[in-house]
């Protein structure tokens, strides 16, 4: 018979010295939580004129929480707010218990959700690289832990090892992780050898992404209501309007305090949207904080270098009551009912109309390849054939210009604008 693992209990606790949002962030804290697995009890704040070094909330608050987690029989304490090495050792034989920070809870959910080789790769990279400067006199602590959030994946392993150890296994993974990129360098060339745009769907976590691309592509992409759902990109063909073909691309979710060892790890799987023709910002409007994850979002964007690329800003969940009304150059959709889906189609086709050019091309009667070959990688939208051969209209993006020169360098083709 199966045995359920049981669900830790935890209390989060907040402190910092401006509390304005310290209700939001616990709040997205507890979510985070809930997806690995955690049930929290309770939540402690403290807003202070100096963190403390030593444990970063105040003596006091530390009497407090020891005392709550005794009452309570809790089996982690969580901090919204990094902890320096220092800081979660004293905290623990304060509190005699496991104490983590929102970056390990993070690392563990993309531990528990990663799927792919390359995204369970650059998971276990960003986690040895957190625990790294953490593994000095922790070994207490570390021989104490019997499996739970903070310790899947590669923390598990590490109770044996040293830091050499560690170094020499992060070598490895980059090693492993420099393989998954020549082969990801390749499979760019042949999505470079398809001439349609591609559009890069990003967005705070649980913004409505993958309902969006689900709603404008039939994708199938898994959904769900909570943080973190999907971390594996998903590329599909999206015709718009006007005939012209474009790759529509969900990534990855961002998230406040997001750990810079992962989004250095990622940045792999994120090259997608740095060299995306169009950024598609998707925004949660039915968010209580939005301005706050908007600004979020730039961030990581500008850390990625993608914050020059081409923007397009859609406020998502529109039909919901208290939606923040989208700015004037933004779009506001419903994934949802699909309200606003097809104005949003409508600015893809303007976004990528100006890149057309519309030549004309005669080919001789004998090459039978080139005038396939336009068929599939340009919108054809006149055809003649006289006795000099096929006289051929269409609309190309700069990438299938010069593709196609690479393809007629021959005499007895006639290529001009139309």
């Amino acid at each position: 018979m199966e045995q359920r693992v049981a669900r830790e209990r935890a209390v989060l606790v907040w402190a910092g010295q401006d509390g304005t949002h310290a209700g939001e962030s616990l709040e997205e804290l507890a979510l985070l939580a809930d997806t690995a697995s955690i049930d929290v009890v309770a939540s402690v704040r403290q807003e202070l004129k100096r963190v403390s070094p030593a444990t970063r909330i105040g003596k006091g608050k530390v009497e407090e929480l020891t005392a709550t987690v005794k009452e309570l029989e809790l089996d982690v304490v969580i901090f919204d707010d990094p902890l320096s090495p220092a800081q979660r050792r004293n905290l623990e034989k304060a509190l005699d218990t496991k104490v983590i920070d929102r970056s390990q809870l993070i690392l563990d959910i993309f531990a528990l959700r990663a799927q792919t080789r390359a995204g369970k790769l650059q998971v276990e990279l960003a986690q040895l690289q957190y625990l790294l400067p953490r593994l000095t006199r922790a070994w207490t602590h570390l021989s104490r832990i019997r499996g739970g959030v903070g310790t899947r994946g590669p923390g598990e392993t590490q109770l044996e090892s040293d830091r050499r150890q560690v170094r020499s296994k992060i070598e490895r993974l980059r090693e492993r992780l420099a393989e998954v990129d020549r082969t990801r360098r390749l499979n760019r060339r042949e999505r470079e050898a398809v001439p349609y745009p591609t559009i890069s769907l990003v967005g705070y976590t649980n913004a409505g992404k993958s309902s969006l691309m689900n709603r404008l592509t039939e994708a199938g992409v898994y959904v769900a209501d909570q943080l973190f759902a999907t971390l594996d990109t998903t590329t599909r063909r999206l015709d718009l309007p006007s005939g012209r073909i474009v790759m529509l691309v969900d990534t990855v979710g961002f998230v406040s305090k997001l750990p810079h060892e992962l989004v250095e790890a990622f940045k792999g799987t994120l090259e997608q949207v740095t060299e995306a023709d169009l950024i598609v910002h998707v925004v949660d409007a039915a968010g209580a904080d939005h301005m706050g994850r908007i600004a979020v979002v730039e961030s990581i964007l500008a850390e990625l270098g993608a914050d020059a690329r081409p923007r397009l800003d859609v406020y998502n969940k529109s039909d919901l009551s208290g939606a923040a009304p989208a700015p004037p150059l933004a779009l506001a959709v419903s994934a949802r009912t699909g309200a606003g889906c097809e104005r949003l189609l409508e600015a893809f086709d303007n976004a990528f109309a100006p890149v057309e050019e519309k030549l004309l091309i005669r080919i001789p009667h004998h090459d039978g390849k080139t005038r396939a070959w336009l068929h599939q990688h340009a919108r054809v939208v006149e055809e003649t054939e006289d006795e000099n051969g096929t006289r051929i209209v269409a609309w190309l993006t700069p990438k299938t210009v010069g593709q196609l020169t690479r393809l007629i360098q021959a005499e007895g083709y006639d290529v001009r604008h139309a």
